[in-house]
């Protein structure tokens, strides 16, 4: 998963009204009013707030945009975020982000921040380059932080658990249903996956498209956006992914010590964040059980002679996601060395499952094939997995569902709605102002990078290369140009795909 990152710094609305007063001569509309703590009055509860950002031109020249440059600055708006929006979009978004991790990035930043204005470029960037520098999914913890930013702990909640809880249901059901009939998947479901993915691609291309127009002016952001591009390509490790953020981040800040620019500054107030969840104690102690559980968890199987079955299946998904960079495609082999117990000749290189293993080899690959066709994230594998290991050894599906589920998300989101607070007090740091450019412009790297490799791992996968190739230009047209509803493109590619599976296309 790649990801990318745009940091703008919230200013408070106290004072709000003077600067809509000012702004107003600089065309900038707005509904309703504003009171001095930020919040909608008047019978129009959907109030529009105006962002400043900067212009290419002034990026590319190295120059402040004083005052006067910032009223000609082009705006973005920031719509009122209620719980029922959150509810209804993460609703939606749950059961039809296909796709997989780079295609829900693009998806959410259509959706959540073209479409709707629920926060500037910059900040969805930066939630989500923050997101790929830590622990965890980024694109579960990236819809965690959305809600968090809106309407805090609540709205993070609910984000969440929206964006996730339906692949999960699907993948479990599937663990204990459907699991022995995808072994050997026939040509319709093929289908339906090469056609979702290509949608998917299309999808990640045109947000990387957006962003890159955005976030990588100048030959600097450029040049660190290509050097991304290349690096995480060439090397597509998981540590990479943080590395080239953080490595972006140092060189627009020593270039900034070097030509001693003044510390960027906000143009206009930034409404995008209302919210970081937790207080700061709060986020520590969040921090700080996360550690714990994975030390004691260790430390109990480690110790044990013979540790319960039960408490290893625990221990073995919370340790691979409280260590997992780089999102779902990467945490699938981790996955599979822990739970596909295999016996392996040194000299044919021939392994064959062991009697004892948790999960066969093909019951792996069976349930690989149908999530990477389902909506949400790729760590709803997990809930497969955990039906699939509790049914082999005699227990219910639902305690070993459980335990894979909670034990692989837990440690990503325990960690975002940890760092959260702490994400409120370090963004407004020079230092961190500084490097901000080239955060974002390696993170959009990133997203150039998913868009060629999804685009080779998908038409290699796919049993009709060609065909996968034109759904996908078609898609790009549809959701780039012709700006149709997201979802509605997701579902006719991959009704699309079915028939071309079904007539055997190229």
């Amino acid at each position: 998963m790649s990801g990318q990152k745009g940091f703008a710094s919230g200013a408070a609305g106290e004072g709000a009204n003077a600067d809509h007063e000012a702004r107003g001569s600089a065309g900038l509309h707005h509904r309703g009013g504003l009171s001095s703590n930020g919040e909608s009055k008047g019978a129009n509860a959907d109030v529009k707030i105006a962002l400043g950002v900067e212009t290419p031109a002034a990026v590319a020249a190295g120059k402040d945009v004083d005052g006067a440059a910032a009223a000609n600055a082009p705006v973005a708006i920031v719509e009122h975020v209620t719980y029922v929006d959150i509810a209804k979009q993460f609703s939606l978004l749950g059961w039809t982000a296909f796709g997989g991790p780079a295609a829900h990035i693009g998806i959410m930043q259509r959706r959540l921040v073209d479409k709707l204005h629920w926060m500037s470029t910059e900040i969805y960037a930066e939630l989500f380059a923050l997101c790929q520098c830590m622990p965890g999914p980024a694109s579960t913890q990236l819809s965690f932080s959305i809600g968090i930013i809106k309407r805090g702990v609540p709205g993070g909640l609910i984000s969440g658990i929206l964006f996730q809880y339906p692949g999960a249901f699907i993948m479990t059901a599937v663990g204990v249903f459907a699991a022995k009939y995808l072994e050997n998947p026939q040509g319709v479901l093929s289908g339906l996956t090469a056609g979702v993915s290509a949608v998917g691609v299309a999808m990640v291309a045109s947000a990387a498209k957006a962003m890159a127009g955005k976030l990588c002016a100048g030959w600097l952001r450029s040049g660190i956006c290509t050097a991304a591009v290349v690096l995480a390509y060439y090397w597509p490790q998981a540590y990479t992914f943080p590395a080239v953020i953080i490595a972006g981040g140092l060189l627009t800040l020593a270039w900034s010590w070097f030509r001693k620019e003044p510390v960027p500054q906000n143009l206009v107030d930034d409404e995008s964040i209302r919210s970081h969840g937790l207080n700061k104690v709060q986020g520590g102690l969040t921090l700080a059980l996360w550690v714990a559980v994975l030390i004691v968890s260790i430390a109990v199987v480690r110790s044990l002679p013979s540790p319960p079955l039960l408490l290893k299946w625990w221990e073995a998904f919370y340790r691979i996601g409280s260590i997992i960079y780089g999102g779902g495609q990467v945490v699938l082999p981790m996955l599979y060395t822990e739970v596909v117990q295999q016996n392996c000749d040194a000299r044919t290189l021939v392994c064959t499952d062991r009697p004892d293993t948790w999960v066969t080899s093909k019951q792996f690959y069976a349930g690989l094939g149908i999530v990477q066709a389902l909506p949400g994230p790729l760590f709803n594998f997990s809930a497969y997995l955990g039906a699939i290991m509790a049914i082999n050894s005699g227990h219910v599906f639902i305690v070993g569902t459980l335990l894979a589920w909670f034990g692989l998300f837990m440690p990503g989101i325990l960690i975002i709605f940890g760092i959260m607070p702490f994400w409120g007090t370090f963004r407004n740091w020079a230092v961190y102002k500084r490097a901000l450019p080239g955060f974002n412009a390696a993170g959009v790297g990133l997203i150039i990078t998913s868009v060629f490799s999804l685009t080779l791992g998908a038409l290699q996968v796919s049993p009709f290369p060609s065909t996968s190739l034109c759904l996908g230009i078609i898609a790009f047209t549809a959701v780039d140009q012709l700006k149709l509803f997201e979802p509605g493109v997701v579902i006719v590619g991959g009704l699309l795909g079915m028939a071309a599976g079904a007539l055997h296309m190229k």
